[in-house]
């Protein structure tokens, strides 16, 4: 059975909504099957402001994946109210979700889900070509930004775990989102590749870009200003300097 252990009582998140890129409001989101209905995300009710690094934390079952599957527009609450940039998605159709997921979010992921046969910079231009128009100077400049200049026509196969994972950087960046969502952004990578993808990504937080990131690593966690705890689809807030939450099994 789980528990939570914290210095004082649980502390509910106290952003202010009409500040927030991100509000969710009593959001639930539930599963039906063969074996009945499961709850994966229980009236979650938080807010994350711009500029903010947020770490999103909890053991495996959780509703960690189910929390960033709403957050990056990739579904839709059952019940509840989640918006994204001061806009309701909650009843937004598909269609007009891929719009507005490739306008205001940048996926960094663990697998990096690059093209295998395009090169880094057509990488970078895939993600422009369902935003609007691609422009190749635009991403080779974000190439540069992320130090991959010289690969821009290498594919992934000659590049290197922590190179890939610059290239995801350089194409969540391209089309300037409000969000970057970073799920498990050092996951596959050695040491060197993290120190470098670590201080990208706190170069891109002193920069002024809002990152929620999704890690088991406790020292990544510790990157960011403020962490949100899952545990059997619960969330549980830190605030800013607030005390640590601890969810044991």
């Amino acid at each position: 059975m789980s528990r939570i252990e914290t210095s004082t009582d649980i502390v509910a998140d106290q952003t202010r909504a009409e500040c927030a890129v991100i509000s969710l409001s009593a959001v639930t989101r539930e599963y039906t099957g063969h074996a009945g209905t499961v709850r994966a995300l229980d009236t979650a009710t938080f807010s994350i402001v711009a500029g903010e690094w947020v770490a999103i934390t909890g053991p495996s079952g959780s509703g960690k994946s189910t929390l960033v599957n709403l957050l990056g527009c990739l579904d839709r609450p059952t019940t509840g109210e989640l918006r994204i940039d001061g806009v309701d998605v909650s009843s937004m159709s598909p269609a007009e979700l891929d719009r507005f997921r490739a306008d205001k979010i940048g996926f960094i992921f663990q697998q990096f889900h690059l093209i295998p046969y395009l090169t880094s910079v057509e990488n970078v231009m895939l993600a422009q070509y369902f935003h609007s128009m691609t422009d190749e100077g635009e991403a080779r400049a974000a190439l540069d930004r992320v130090g991959l200049g010289p690969r821009a026509s290498h594919l992934p196969s000659e590049l290197s775990g922590g190179e890939q994972q610059r290239v995801c950087i350089a194409r969540a960046l391209i089309n300037n989102p409000p969000i970057l969502l970073a799920d498990e952004p050092t996951g596959n990578l050695d040491a060197a590749n993290q120190r470098i993808v670590i201080d990208l990504l706190q170069g891109l937080h002193a920069a002024g870009h809002t990152i929620v990131m999704v890690t088991h690593d406790p020292e990544m966690a510790g990157l960011a200003s403020r962490r949100i705890a899952l545990n059997h689809g619960k969330v549980f807030c830190h605030p800013i300097g607030g005390p640590v939450v601890n969810l044991r099994r």
